[in-house]
């Protein structure tokens, strides 16, 4: 009984973050891999990953406290996130959303702002010179001698007399 508490609170997570018309939206986008029998084990529903990836980002909790009870584990996720970042699917999502938007009339665009605190300025500014060093200087050592080495004790035994 437990375990189909956990599948319905699955669904309607997925119900919730990804909608129908969301999915229909990125699952094109998606690389398409293709399972062959018999080497390693069949993916992750790219749906349940994407509701995963969604649900981290959206709670900011860590991929490794992913509850397994909503379809894999926070590894995964992870995987896929890479996966999908390496082949440009979420700037394609992007990119569609906002053509969905165009085209409903609901974008409007005359009042965008790019704050320069959040856009990085590629190659701007005057290049300055090197920094000074900060290290400590090297002092002499007052430790060691450049004198020959020399014995702090006496002999306990006279030297030994050469005799020929």
């Amino acid at each position: 009984m437990i375990r189909s508490d956990f599948n319905v609170m699955e669904d309607v997570m997925s119900r919730l973050l990804v909608t129908d018309e969301l999915w229909q939206l990125f699952e094109p986008l998606i690389p398409k891999h293709p399972y062959t029998p018999g080497i390693g084990k069949p993916r992750v529903d790219d749906r349940v990953c994407l509701t995963g990836i969604l649900f981290v980002l959206k709670t900011g909790i860590p991929w490794e406290d992913f509850p397994q009870e909503m379809g894999c584990c926070g590894m995964t996720l992870w995987n896929r996130f890479d996966e999908w970042s390496k082949s440009g699917v979420w700037q394609k999502l992007h990119e569609t959303l906002l053509a969905e938007l165009r085209k409903a009339g609901v974008l409007d665009l005359s009042r965008v702002i790019v704050d320069s605190s959040s856009v990085r300025a590629v190659g701007g500014g005057e290049k300055k010179g090197p920094v000074p060093s900060t290290a400590a200087k090297t002092a002499q050592n007052i430790t060691s001698w450049s004198t020959p080495a020399a014995s702090r004790w006496r002999r306990s035994s006279p030297r030994p007399i050469v005799t020929t």
